[in-house]
């Protein structure tokens, strides 16, 4: 993997979040906080849970401490999304394996690699972006595209 391969990654995985954010921010009030019994319980709780991740990996990576937002989700994560983006943009090839010391949220201590963190962001984001859409779809709500190949797709 290059350090441009993961700047699209996270690119991506930014353009895909804000999309469904903006559709589930679209939605009446209670259908963005029904609890339909998934992981997260409903879709807006799911999308917490994503920006909560987001968040606490991109201060784990800066060696800080975990604070909460004090902005809502549609103010505070497109804040965080572009914080990894200027962050991504500084790096080299040679930065993706510096280890990054960390505790977990038991407080038992890790060390990864820069590039498996972010791919780990990525890829958590992507599951569960997925059950947001399927949550949509209970809904009767047709949800937006995030597909990896539509975000390539408007890249051109």
């Amino acid at each position: 993997m290059t350090a441009a391969e993961l700047q699209d990654h996270l690119r991506y995985s930014t353009w895909a979040s804000r999309r469904l954010l903006d559709a589930v921010l679209s939605l009446p009030p209670e259908q963005q906080t029904r609890d339909l019994g998934c992981s997260h319980k409903g879709v807006l709780d799911t999308l917490s849970h994503i920006h909560f991740a987001d968040r606490i990996w991109l201060t784990r990576i800066h060696g800080e401490q975990y604070q909460p937002p004090s902005d809502p989700i549609d103010v505070d994560w497109p804040r965080i999304q572009n914080a990894w983006e200027q962050w991504s943009h500084a790096l080299s090839d040679d930065d993706l394996t510096r280890p990054v010391a960390y505790k977990d949220l038991k407080g038992n201590p890790y060390v990864t690699p820069v590039w498996q963190i972010c791919l780990h962001v990525v890829n958590h984001a992507t599951l569960h972006r997925g059950q947001v859409m399927a949550m949509l779809r209970q809904l009767g709500v047709p949800p937006p595209p995030t597909d990896l190949i539509f975000y390539y797709r408007e890249q051109k």
